[in-house]
């Protein structure tokens, strides 16, 4: 039974993606900040939350995130921007899973298929950004791809079948989103659990690194 980690466990997508892999009969460790106190603002909080779980995982998925941050709404104008408020954004939407990948990495097989995927948006795409604002969440977003995909390339070094990929989820039907959708049209979280399993199992090695959306179209950097 393969094993697949789950980090950010108690929110929409995160339960959601729990739920699909135990019905498709993974083996599933669910983790969150709610259940089991585990901070992505906080690198001791990961590494002693990661360090009873033994390897091999076939999957591991960070979805974690937030687009307010202590009360901090995304900035609609450079007269909005905050230094602190930034600083956060950054914190736990982009240094968080990284770190997460630091010390999970062990738990990737060395010779085997795996993934490690994390939650990113299409604001984060620097290419495809024509609206503007957003400063804080874009830019973390932006920060993580440049993460991971960085990070992609030394783990194929010592992973050569793992596969690092940026997911963009489309905007899914949550307490995450409720107030910001607008008009964009929403998906209930089952599906975009569904949408993002399939995009996954059909990742290859060729596609580590990458940047991909729900229907497994490449989003621009």
């Amino acid at each position: 039974m393969a094993k697949t980690l789950v980090i950010g466990a108690s929110g929409g997508i995160g339960a959601a993606l729990c739920r699909a892999l135990q019905d498709a009969g993974h083996e599933v460790t669910a983790l969150s900040r709610r259940t089991d106190g585990i901070d992505l603002t906080d690198e001791d909080s990961i590494r002693d939350a990661l360090a009873p779980l033994t390897p091999p995982y076939a999957q591991i998925i960070v979805a974690t995130g937030a687009l307010v941050i202590d009360g901090a709404e995304p900035e609609k104008s450079l007269r909005d921007l905050d230094p602190a408020a930034l600083a956060a954004q950054y914190q736990l939407n982009a240094i968080g899973p990284a770190l997460v990948l630091k010390h999970a990495l062990r738990l990737l097989p060395r010779t085997d298929r795996s993934v490690f995927a994390v939650l990113s948006a299409r604001v984060g795409s620097i290419g495809d950004n024509r609206l503007g604002g957003w400063y804080g969440y874009r830019a973390a977003k932006a920060g993580l791809n440049a993460l991971i995909h960085g990070a992609a390339i030394e783990v194929a070094r010592s992973h050569p079948q793992a596969i690092c990929i940026c997911l963009h989820p489309g905007t899914v039907a949550t307490e995450f989103t409720r107030a910001y959708a607008g008009r964009h049209p929403t998906v209930p979280a089952p599906e975009a659990a569904a949408n993002l399993l399939r995009v996954m199992d059909g990742l290859s090695a060729e596609d580590n690194g990458g940047f991909r959306d729900w229907s497994g179209q490449t989003v621009p950097w």
